[in-house]
């Protein structure tokens, strides 16, 4: 099995309630602009109660114009890291990984590691696949065993006057603005979207989640 090493984690969510949100837009200079850079990160139960959906979102700031050429990239792995006993330890992951057009997904399963590196836990018992949805055209979701997937191009839906903050960090303004310019309107991530029973995490109260992207080496 081929390893990876991270390139970026986006923030660690407590998923204690309804809805979770974490993001990094173009602030990680090391990825930014790359296949591997993370823009933002969700979770919040399924329109079945009984489930969650996590989704990653990557590639951020792609205009209308180039988003038919994006696509995800075959070197890159994400993961959700699933914190299920609040030690800051993944207890389970759950990987992506396109392929030849489609995503495959392992998990969710015990990781083999923890740390910089990663192995695919590419088991059949675990592994599900989704055909990657074009640019424009109808969503494709695959659901399999209770879990339903899908992968492809989607609208930003981060909200962020990127612009004003930056004033306020530099001391030139005190508040956003009311209504505020909504820097991410009219550009598209590649999103990653899992939905699965809550039973699947784990039977506590609250989860931790965050998401890596790692690039084979």
């Amino acid at each position: 099995m081929k390893k990876s090493k991270i390139l970026i984690g986006a923030a660690v969510l407590t998923i204690a309630g309804f809805f979770a949100i974490a993001a990094d837009h173009i602030d990680a200079p090391a990825v930014a602009g790359g296949t591997s850079d993370i823009t933002d990160i969700y979770a919040f139960q399924g329109e079945d109660n009984n489930n969650i959906v996590f989704v990653a979102n990557v590639q951020g700031l792609i205009s209308p114009a180039d988003t038919d050429a994006a696509a995800f990239d075959e070197n890159v792995l994400i993961e959700f890291n699933i914190d299920n006993d609040l030690d800051a330890v993944a207890d389970l992951v759950i990987q992506a990984t396109p392929r030849d057009g489609k995503m495959y997904f392992f998990g969710p399963i015990a990781p083999s590691q923890s740390g910089l590196n990663s192995t695919i836990l590419s088991s059949s018992a675990t592994m599900n696949d989704v055909d990657i949805t074009a640019y424009g055209a109808n969503a494709i979701v695959e659901t399999n065993n209770g879990m339903s997937f899908f992968a492809g191009p989607r609208d930003d839906p981060f909200f962020m006057d990127f612009f004003r903050y930056g004033d306020i960090i530099a001391g030139d303004e005190t508040m956003f603005s009311d209504p505020g310019t909504d820097t991410f309107a009219g550009t598209n991530v590649m999103s990653i979207v899992v939905e699965l029973p809550k039973a699947m995490v784990g039977s506590g109260d609250s989860v931790n989640i965050w998401v890596e992207s790692k690039r084979k080496q």
